[in-house]
């Protein structure tokens, strides 16, 4: 079964999870003795392309072309099919960013495939993949099995591994046309916040909501995030009430994270948060109220007033050096 893995870039730059979703295609790919290839498309990208070598990637195939500089996501879905067709690919894979969310499923339907997303463990049954993705917010794990002929998945950051190994990857220029209506709807502008991760990157994340009473109050939770090297992360109805920017929130209608260390103050618990963030590796929850749901799923509970506690913690960590 030959495999296609999808490396999202930015800046010059491949992203943590495409790097991660690279060293898991690979891996099956060897599993099932399977070919595999790396696919990057874009606009100025054929520079960094070798670097996903060190990743797994043997070979792989950039799409350089100056119409994707405005990251058309209707032009890098027909890209990754045409690719995919070309290559004889089987099983399609895309990390689960805010980016491959929105282009798997236009993938899938060129492809007449079927999609598993969101996925955070991947197993071979045979010759074919079991894929395992949570459903009801996070209660729970379904084990999927693709019927048809071309899969295609996406891979949740932050829970494959991506160690750097072996040499740089052999590159094939690839030239695809597009049509017109590939370009209707285009990004103009994307804002990064500066001086940290993205919280779907980031493997620490400090997150506030509505018991932060107020958007001045979230200076607390950014001493802390610096003091950690953290990103900062908010509940959907503090995003709603304008406090913080919608990039930053974390849930079902928002951002799945899945970091090594989620720290949570002044939230809840609502489900829909829970949903975005319940599989992260250690939840550490600050919370006033000692019924809060969210001490249902922390591994470590602080009951206390941010306020008093989120200070407290930022100066000893300092003192640390930590």
């Amino acid at each position: 079964m030959n495999v296609l893995a999808f490396a999202e870039e930015r800046g010059g730059k491949f992203k943590k999870s495409s790097l991660e979703t690279i060293r898991a295609g690979r891996r099956l790919a060897d599993a099932l003795g399977g070919e595999f290839a790396a696919l990057v498309a874009g606009s100025g990208v054929a520079a960094a392309a070798p670097g996903l070598g060190r990743y797994g990637a043997g070979r792989v195939i950039v799409v350089d072309d100056p119409k994707l500089a405005q990251h058309s996501n209707t032009a890098i879905a027909r890209i990754i099919a045409e690719v995919a067709r070309t290559e004889g690919a089987t099983m399609v894979f895309l990390p689960a960013s805010q980016m491959g969310k929105d282009v798997a499923p236009r993938v899938a339907i060129k492809l007449g495939a079927g999609l598993a997303a969101d996925c955070i463990a991947l197993r071979i049954d045979g010759n074919d993949v079991i894929a395992t993705r949570p459903v009801f917010a996070g209660k729970g794990l379904l084990d999927v099995r693709i019927t048809t002929p071309v899969k295609v998945f996406t891979l949740r950051p932050n829970i494959f591994d991506a160690a750097e190994e072996g040499a740089d990857a052999r590159v094939e220029a690839r030239t695809v046309p597009l049509d017109p209506a590939d370009t209707v709807t285009i990004v103009k502008e994307v804002k990064v916040a500066a001086g940290r991760p993205d919280v779907t990157e980031a493997d620490i994340i400090v997150s506030g909501g509505r018991g932060m009473k107020g958007p001045e109050h979230f200076a607390l939770i950014e001493r802390l995030a610096d003091a950690l090297g953290a990103g900062v992360g908010a509940s959907r109805a503090v995003v709603d009430a304008g406090w913080r920017p919608h990039d930053e929130q974390v849930g079902q209608t928002g951002k799945t994270v899945s970091p090594s260390l989620y720290i949570a103050c002044g939230i809840s618990g609502a489900v829909q948060h829970l949903a975005g963030m319940s599989s992260s590796k250690f939840i550490v929850a600050i919370n006033r109220d000692k019924d809060a749901p969210i001490f249902q799923i922390a591994d470590y509970g602080i009951v206390g007033d941010v306020f008093e506690v989120l200070p407290a913690l930022t100066e000893e960590l300092k003192k640390t050096g930590k």
